[in-house]
């Protein structure tokens, strides 16, 4: 059976390892060890305290954190797992981070005979948690084959998208595609609320036709509810845009609408909002 080493337990983490360790040998790390702890009680596998403790045990290493210097901390860093690893363990990164850092790690995997992927994900919490993600792959396609196997544990749809930095080039079309379907599902409910239409009935017949859409289908009937806790993060959503801002900068070009939304993000961070849903894109027409 592979080792697998999953580094990173936050809201997609969590479950994710424990979808892997109903098909590998897992061991967990995560930054503040009590998560481990509530991690190893639940799921069968083991967790470690330090990157340290690695000693060249793991086939796969795969990490879910939160920004570029979250990864190179765990990868190239001094303290870093690379140092640790054997020849030919393959890395799989599912952070969303800049293309410009993945090809940086991934030269110095590289430097390191290990196989390293980016390859960012797309499904939310509920993806996570259902083990059906959508998962966008960069790298060497050799590798990716092999680590095909371990990324259906939790994936629906795996795509190879190319050299390194494609899967981050893929993710940053995908937050900017989110950005636009939730302002204008936003304004949509908004609207909904000032008429005498049963939501569930419009829900219903509009899912059917062209409006449908994964926010659509998951997102109107807890935006009419005023639930948000749950999902992705207003802050998360920033931190995303911000990469797709610097890389279509790169390319000369203008996300017009995309820069639009991200200020409405920015309110609602000013509103105290920085941890709701990115649904939240309502609260600043009905709050």
């Amino acid at each position: 059976m592979s080792k697998v080493l999953f580094i990173g337990l936050g809201t997609m983490g969590f479950p994710m390892a424990g979808h892997l360790s109903k098909h590998y040998d897992v061991t967990v790390y995560n930054r503040t060890n009590k998560k481990s702890l509530e991690w190893a009680s639940k799921y069968n596998g083991s967790y470690i305290e330090s990157l340290s403790q690695i000693n060249h045990k793991f086939d796969f290493v795969i990490s879910c954190v939160g920004n570029d210097d979250d990864l190179v901390e765990i990868t190239t860093s001094e303290n870093g797992c690379f140092h640790q690893l054997n020849e030919q363990t393959i890395y799989i990164d599912h952070s969303t981070v800049s293309p410009k850092i993945v090809r940086l790690i991934g030269d110095e995997a590289k430097k390191n005979n290990i196989y390293f992927l980016d390859a960012p994900i797309s499904g939310g919490e509920l993806g996570a948690v259902n083990g059906a993600l959508s998962i966008m792959v960069g790298g060497s396609i050799e590798p990716f084959k092999i680590a095909e196997r371990v990324l259906k544990s939790y994936g629906k749809k795996i795509k190879y998208m190319g050299e390194s930095g494609s899967g981050q080039l893929t993710k940053i079309i995908n937050q900017v595609c989110i950005a636009g379907l939730v302002q204008g599902l936003s304004e949509a409910v908004y609207f909904m609320k000032n008429t005498n239409l049963d939501a569930d009935d419009v829900l219903d017949v509009i899912s059917s036709g062209a409006a449908q859409s994964w926010q659509l289908d998951n997102r109107l009937k807890t935006m009419v509810e005023d639930k948000y806790d749950f999902g992705f993060a207003v802050d998360l959503m920033r931190k995303d845009l911000g990469i797709a801002f610097d890389q279509a900068a790169e390319f000369g070009i203008n996300l017009e609408i995309t820069k639009i939304v991200d200020q409405f993000y920015a309110e609602l961070q000013k509103m105290g909002h920085n941890k709701l849903d990115t649904s939240s894109l309502l609260k600043r027409l009905t709050d």
